[in-house]
């Protein structure tokens, strides 16, 4: 006799803000999980790039070699490596463990966005303001790209790489992914500059945000409109948006100092979280948990969901 499989619990937002992380980098422009979700980076406009354990509200190291302010990071799949981009127009290539730079490359014309790995770290992709997105190999000691994709017709705010595939968000009103099995590209145009763009967990939808406080979700393979999702403000910072853990919910920061949940199916709006003052620029979801990560001017939060207890929390 077979029985009925248990009905999976309904989703808890991440609404408690259990850590606050004392960053002392200026104001922090992102906020990245790593690929476990035990650590995370924060990118900070004193030109520093810091390592903490959230929960534990823990700085483990801070790393310099930037000229400018620190943009955008990320971390290797075995967390041996980081990545960084920044106004300084160049990609470093970091080893955890030492703090040294390994490689920086230079080539962008203009400040380095956003920069993510390969699924092999093995590869760096780097998006920048002068309209190109470059590939550049961590293993050789060639100092050129090894690929440069330059259709935009505009600055690049937003890449996002899958195992073979590079989804990137410009400022021309465009998302563009790039198949590199195929070798072929597909666009979506959403007609107002793009912010964030991401890929769900399952792989079937891009999430595109944009600067007309609009988020779409889109189906990957016909750029079908699946969902629009609106209430929160977007109109001139470059601000995150992403999925919830089991992508049940979209969730973007905002320009009110709040972060805003949605149901991702029937589009209503499930949360407001509110903030703090300033403007919310940069979140991280945790990849299987509900826990997020917002930052606002020079603080990075840390949210649960009301039912969590911390370890130092229990009782002895």
């Amino acid at each position: 006799m077979a029985f009925p499989e248990p009905r999976p619990t309904k989703p808890e937002l991440p609404r408690k803000s259990v850590r606050s992380l004392p960053c002392r980098q200026g104001a922090v422009r992102a906020v990245r999980f790593n690929v476990d979700g035990r650590y995370c980076l924060t990118c900070g406009s004193d030109k520093s790039l810091s390592l903490w354990s959230p929960l534990r509200g823990t700085l483990l190291r801070t790393y310099s070699g930037h000229g400018a302010e620190v943009l955008d990071a990320a971390g290797s799949f075995d967390n041996s490596r980081l990545c960084s981009g920044g106004s300084d127009r160049a990609v470093l290539f970091w080893d955890v463990a030492s703090g040294q730079i390994l490689r920086k490359f230079r080539g962008h014309a203009g400040k380095v966005n956003c920069v993510q790995f390969n699924e092999e770290a093995t590869v760096i992709v780097s998006g920048s303001i002068d309209s190109s997105v470059r590939c550049w190999d961590c293993r050789s000691r060639r100092p050129d790209p090894v690929q440069i994709l330059d259709e935009a017709k505009d600055g690049i705010s937003s890449i996002k790489l899958s195992d073979h595939e590079i989804l990137a968000g410009s400022v021309d009103g465009r998302s563009r992914r790039y198949d590199l099995r195929m070798g072929e590209l597909a666009a979506d145009y959403v007609g107002s500059p793009i912010t964030c763009v991401c890929f769900s967990k399952d792989g079937q939808c891009t999430l595109i945000s944009s600067l007309d406080s609009t988020l779409r979700l889109l189906d990957k393979d016909t750029g079908e409109l699946l969902g629009e999702y609106m209430g929160h403000k977007n109109r001139e910072y470059k601000l995150d948006c992403c999925l919830s853990e089991r992508d049940t919910h979209v969730v973007s920061a905002s320009e009110d100092g709040s972060v805003y949940f949605w149901d991702l199916v029937e589009g209503t709006l499930a949360l407001t979280l509110p903030v703090g003052r300033g403007v919310v620029q940069s979140l991280a979801f945790h990849p299987t948990e509900p826990c997020l990560l917002t930052a606002s001017e020079g603080t990075v939060q840390c949210w649960r969901e009301e039912s969590f207890v911390a370890e130092d929390d229990l009782p002895a």
